[in-house]
């Protein structure tokens, strides 16, 4: 495989005899917060947003699309443009438009305005995407590598979990403009952190990088991607559509706390993944696997037993929490930074799709059918993850020790 674009730092001691630099990567983790919270935050404030905008909540819930579909779509591209240029002024630049977008956001009274920057901000995410296991893997020694792209990743599970609810508290109390801002202030932060801690390094020279799709050739990358898109899918199916499924099984106003255990589980997921992720790559994607499948099959048959539900949703989150430094890290021992940029593109698109086809499921077969389309795409998920055992999630890591 050829040098990724983004290579090891000048200044960086050799590699076995340095430990994470814990700074750096929470910093790191805290850009990839930023970028599930902008994404996500409308979410929690719809209604508001959606009165004040003048449009109604469906068109107002296109913010959430807009955005996920920018990032998907534009990581491949966005990824060749970019690949001379200097890593950190990326991912600054990247923040930037964070910073940016959730500016206007707070301040416009325009749908069309906003709608824009949302699109702005979907492809400034992309770049951060494509950027932070690639930082996170060359600041770690070859043994600590997963640890690193767990605690850099970990910004997602927790933005999902504790930052939505907190941006939609925070709304209620405050107004949804002044949450909005308050999240342009924070990525201000988050840009004088970076550019402090964050060490640069160069981009690829001009070319000496192959092309991207040609990742797909590689062993294994094909199999991750598989596993991305179905569990992706399966994921934003049930979470887009949470309330709903709850409501119809008589547990609507336990809906906060149904997502706080589910947030909690997650949490616990992430510490003990970012724990054993360098040695336990492939058994713990098998049990990620196996968690969600069993709560997809305990809802399906059994939501109407409130604790039940209250169980499949600890199994779900024990599943989902690590998933993410799971795949991109078994992606980029695959592919490198190019599997990267193929991973972000995978995920974004079918996040979006998950609204898209629960929204298809309830339309024609109601809420019941929600944890029946997890079960059908779960498990060839399994399947894959248990046969793919020589390239895509093989028994050890590449450079584990």
């Amino acid at each position: 495989m050829s040098t990724s674009q983004t290579e090891v730092f000048n200044t960086s001691p050799p590699a076995d005899n340095r430990k994470l630099p814990m700074s750096p990567l929470l910093a790191l983790a805290t850009a990839a917060f930023m970028g599930i919270l902008t994404e996500a935050l409308p979410a929690g404030v719809l209604p508001e947003m959606a009165h004040d905008l003048s449009v109604s909540e469906s068109a107002m819930g296109q913010a959430l699309t807009i955005y996920a579909i920018a990032t998907g779509i534009s990581a491949i591209p966005l990824s060749v443009t970019t690949a001379a240029w200097r890593r950190k002024r990326l991912l600054l630049l990247a923040v930037t438009m964070f910073a940016i977008a959730n500016t206007v956001t707070a301040l416009s009274s325009s749908y069309a305005l906003t709608m824009a920057f949302r699109l702005l901000a979907g492809v400034a995410a992309a770049a951060v995407w494509a950027e932070l296991v690639g930082y996170a893997r060359r600041l770690a020694p070859p043994h600590l590598q997963g640890r690193a792209i767990a605690i850099t990743m970990a910004g997602v599970p927790l933005a999902l979990s504790l930052g939505i609810p907190v941006g939609t508290f925070l709304g209620g109390l405050f107004g949804w403009r002044l949450t909005f801002g308050l999240v342009a202030v924070i990525s201000v932060v988050l840009l004088a952190w970076i550019f402090i801690t964050v060490p640069d390094a160069p981009g690829q020279r001009p070319g000496a990088r192959e092309p991207i799709l040609k990742a797909l050739a590689l062993p294994g990358v094909v199999a991750v991607l598989f596993v991305v898109a179905a569990y992706v899918l399966a994921h934003n199916i049930l979470y887009t559509y949470i309330a709903t499924f709850l409501d119809a099984n008589d547990m609507g106003e336990a809906r906060d706390v149904v997502l706080l255990v589910f947030g909690v589980a997650s949490v616990v997921s992430i510490l003990i993944t970012g724990a054993v992720v360098d040695r336990k790559l492939r058994q713990l994607t098998i049990i990620s696997s196996a968690l969600f499948l069993i709560a997809a099959v305990l809802l399906a048959l059994l939501a109407g037993n409130v604790i039940v539900v209250y169980g499949a949703m600890v199994l779900w989150g024990l599943g989902w929490g690590g998933v993410t430094t799971l795949l991109q890290t078994a992606v980029t021992d695959a592919g490198g930074d190019r599997g990267q940029a193929l991973l972000v593109t995978t995920w974004n698109s079918f996040m979006a799709g998950g609204g898209a086809v629960g929204g298809i499921l309830l339309g024609g077969l109601g809420p019941t059918s929600f944890p029946w389309s997890v079960l059908a795409l779960m498990a060839p998920v399994l399947l894959v993850v248990v046969l793919a055992r020589k390239h895509a999630f093989p028994a050890k890591r590449p450079g584990a020790v």
